[in-house]
Formats: C-alpha cells, sequence, structure tokens
C-alpha cells in the first residue's frame, strides 16, 4: 500500500531548520540594522560637529574683511578629514566656499525644505570609480553681522567604504545563514532519529504480536516519559484483545459443545427409530422428541442471534412508563407453580417506576427470578427490593443458597458461563440467561452486578 502521509522526521527536521534558519536570519538581520545606524550615529555626529565648528566660525565674523578670511579657516578645520564634503552658501545662492568636487542635491539645499534639527539626505554623485553614496545634512547658520541673513551651510561624508562593508556583511549573513540552516538540519535529523527510536522499538514489538501471541507486553520503563502514556495504552489494548480472543475461544468451544448436544441427540433418536419397522405411535414419540431438541436449538439460536445485536447497538427499547413492583408481582404469579414445588417464599418491597421496553424488562426479570428459584435450597426464600433515586430506579433480587465463589463472580455474566459445572447437562439452558438479562439492562442505560455473602446471593441492578 502506498504511503501518502509525509514522514514525521522529514517534518520535525524541516520544522528544527526552519526555526533555526528563521533565528538565524532575524538575529543577523538585527544586527546588520544596528551596525548601519551606528554608521549613521557615526557620521551624523561627525556632520553635526562641523556645522557646529562652521556656526562658531560664522559667528565671530563682524566685518567683510572677516568674511573673507573664513574660506581659508574652513580649509583648516577640514585638513585629515577625508572623503568629507563642505558647502557654504551666501544668501543669493553665490557659493562663500566649497570643498573640490562638492556636488550637493538641490533639494538639500532648498533653504524652504531645511529643517531643525538637521534631517539627513543620502545621494549619489559620479566620482572618479563611478557613482558614490554621499550622507548629508543642510542648515542655516547665522553671522556677527546682524544685518546679514544667515548663510546656507551643507555638510556630507562619502559612505562607500559604509556601503561595502554592509554588502559584505550580507553576504557573508546569506553564506553563515545557508551554511548553518544545512548543519542545523542535518544534526535536527539526527537528533529526531535517535529521538523517534523508542517508536521504531515499539513498532518492532508490535510486529511480534500475532494471535497465538497476544502476551507480550511493552517496557514502559525503557520508553522515554513522553512515549509512555502510548506504551501504556498499547499494553491495555493488548490486555483487552487478549480477554476478548480469550473469551471467544472460550465462546466459540461452549458452543460447539452447546450445539453438539442436541444434534447428536437427534441423530441418535433418528437411527435407533431408522433401525427396525416400528409403530406410528413409536415414530410419533420420536418426532416429540425431536421436536423438543428443535425447540431447544431454537431457543438458543434466538438468544445467540439478540446477543449478537446488543453487541452491535442495535437493541433499541420501545419507551413507555414500566411499573417495576407490577411486573415483580406478575412474575411471581407465573413462576408459583415452581416455587411451591420447592416451598420457596416470594418477598417484595418498595415500587418505582421507569421509562423502557416491558417486554424486554419483563424478560430480564424472569431470567433472574427463574435463575434465582433454579439456585434456592428447599424452603429458602427470594426477596426483591425496589428503590427509586434521583437517576432511576435500583431493584435487587436476593435468593438464599449457596455462596458464589469469588473466582466466578467476574464471568457469571459470561455466554454460556456456569459457576457450577455438574448443571451443564441438567437441561437448566443453554447458560445465556444471564448474558441476555446484562445486554438488555444495558440497553436500556443501566448495568447490573452481583454479590454473594452468608445471606446467599444478590443481582442489583440499576436502570435509568
Amino acid at each position: 500500500m502506498k504511503r501518502t502521509s509525509q514522514s514525521i522526521t522529514v517534518r520535525l527536521t524541516f520544522l528544527f531548520t526552519a526555526i533555526s534558519t528563521a533565528v538565524l536570519l532575524t538575529l543577523g538581520l538585527l544586527i546588520g540594522h544596528a551596525v548601519e545606524q551606528h554608521f549613521v550615529e557615526q557620521d551624523m555626529e561627525l556632520m553635526t560637529g562641523k556645522l557646529q565648528l562652521v556656526g562658531r566660525l560664522l559667528e565671530k565674523i563682524r566685518t567683510p574683511a572677516d568674511m573673507d578670511l573664513l574660506p581659508a579657516q574652513l580649509e583648516d578645520s577640514l585638513v585629515g578629514h577625508h572623503g568629507l564634503e563642505l558647502l557654504v552658501r551666501r544668501p543669493n545662492e553665490s557659493i562663500l566656499f566649497a570643498t573640490p568636487d562638492a556636488g550637493f542635491p538641490s533639494a538639500l539645499l532648498d533653504r524652504r525644505a531645511i529643517r531643525n534639527p538637521p534631517q539627513i539626505q543620502v545621494w549619489q554623485e559620479n566620482g572618479l570609480h563611478g557613482l558614490q553614496p554621499r550622507r548629508g545634512v543642510a542648515s542655516t547658520l547665522p553671522t556677527g553681522i546682524p544685518e546679514l541673513p544667515p548663510l546656507t551651510v551643507a555638510v556630507a561624508v562619502d559612505i562607500t567604504l559604509h556601503e561595502h562593508f554592509m554588502t559584505s556583511f550580507r553576504h557573508t549573513l546569506w553564506l553563515f545563514v545557508s551554511i548553518a540552516a544545512a548543519l542545523a538540519g542535518l544534526l535536527g535529523w539526527v537528533a529526531v532519529r535517535h529521538g523517534l527510536a523508542p517508536l521504531q522499538t515499539i513498532r518492532q514489538g508490535a510486529a511480534t504480536v500475532t494471535a497465538s501471541r497476544l502476551d507480550y507486553r511493552l517496557a514502559v520503563d525503557s520508553v522515554p516519559v513522553e512515549l509512555a502514556d502510548l506504551a501504556e495504552t498499547l499494553n491495555d489494548m493488548l490486555a483487552r484483545l487478549e480477554d476478548s480472543f480469550k473469551r471467544l475461544k472460550d465462546f466459540s468451544s461452549d458452543l460447539a459443545h452447546e450445539l453438539r448436544t442436541p444434534i447428536s441427540n437427534l441423530m441418535t433418536e433418528t437411527q435407533v427409530a431408522l433401525s427396525k419397522v416400528r409403530t406410528a405411535d413409536q415414530y410419533r414419540d420420536v418426532l416429540a422428541s425431536n421436536a423438543e431438541e428443535y425447540e431447544r436449538l431454537a431457543r438458543m439460536i434466538g438468544d445467540m442471534l439478540f446477543l449478537a445485536q446488543a453487541d452491535n447497538g442495535l437493541i433499541v427499547p420501545n419507551r413507555e412508563p414500566v411499573d417495576l413492583a407490577v411486573e415483580v408481582r406478575q412474575l411471581f404469579d407465573f413462576f408459583d407453580a415452581l416455587a411451591e414445588e420447592k416451598a420457596i417464599q416470594f418477598s417484595l418491597m418498595g415500587r418505582g417506576q421507569i421509562s423502557g421496553d416491558k417486554l424486554m424488562l419483563r424478560r430480564a426479570l424472569a431470567n433472574l427470578i427463574s435463575n434465582a428459584i433454579r439456585h434456592t435450597p428447599l424452603g429458602g426464600s427470594i426477596r426483591v427490593r425496589i428503590e427509586e433515586d434521583g437517576t432511576g430506579a435500583k431493584l435487587e433480587i436476593e435468593n438464599s443458597g449457596e455462596q458464589i465463589q469469588p473466582e466466578h463472580l467476574p464471568r457469571i455474566f459470561d455466554r454460556f458461563y456456569r459457576a457450577d459445572p455438574s448443571r451443564h447437562s441438567s437441561g437448566e439452558g443453554a447458560g445465556l440467561g444471564l448474558a441476555i438479562t446484562r445486554s438488555i439492562i444495558r440497553a436500556h442505560g443501566g448495568d447490573i452486578c452481583v454479590r454473594s455473602g452468608e445471606n446467599g446471593v444478590c443481582f442489583e441492578m440499576h436502570i435509568a
């Protein structure tokens, strides 16, 4: 069969790789942003310092002669600052001072767009090596001459090295992330394979389970804590399967044995009848005896069909009001002749009404009362108690007599099970009555249990 679902190992490896890549990539981008911001702050600090220096020089200008000395002073202030450009422009837009090859965009020098504090702008200009990026600011600074309008001062720095560094950093980041992702995927695959190894052990153990080897159990102590619940659940499932297979095996054996007896009786009587010529009355007796065996087979097959339907949830009771006390009294009248033969005393206490299928409940009560009559000794008693509670009614049928041994109580409702094997051939039924009773009670949403003590045996059922 072709598998269409994706491997857990593949999914976990992919998830581990994706998370690792995302974390590394996010960390790299944060570092790159921090480095770039540091460059911006560094350039801004340099340009702001130059603006302040130019501002102090302009404040010292008192006469036109001082204005003529300003270019030389600015030239001296730029010594050692490679890549720094400076432009000082008069109000009439004539240039008072400019570094060689200084090129500033008109948008930066527009007096109407200049803000305080200065706003950084980035542009590119032609240089010796092609287009070179620049970062600059502009501001208007007053002079010491009151009647002279402020001058426009622009400062810019060459950020080519910064751009090269960031480009190299990004390439290194992508290479590192790619290698780290591949390595993380490999390590994740190894970790997942190692982590899922106990599942392989569980699979191998489960593969050895067969119909003849249902006693296998997983070692819960040898698996990780995360898989302990799974191992316990599988062990519980195997225990249920083992119990179900055992019950099915016992049921098949009991069924074959139960069917063999009436069929053997039919074959024997038929062969004896055919062994010689007989009278019509003799043949009639043989047919009557065979009819009894056929009726027994029919009842057994009917009971088995009822249980099969109950096991598959096909028994749906018709809901109608049922007075339990009335039903019990009617059954007392029905079994009165059998009770008189053994001098058994009936007693009923309490009453209760439920909603259920009257015929099915009558059958369940009849099974319990007939079972109690069979197992009650001469001169014994059968007591029925009915109580109503908030969720339904509880009914107890207790008979005096011998106790049921504790080892038989868990299986008393199993099909064909008899606590006293000596009664197997006594013609007291096929051993399906209590199983049918439990199916009826459960079909009504209730349950039934049995307990045994010094006073006898008591069947207690609760019906919602």
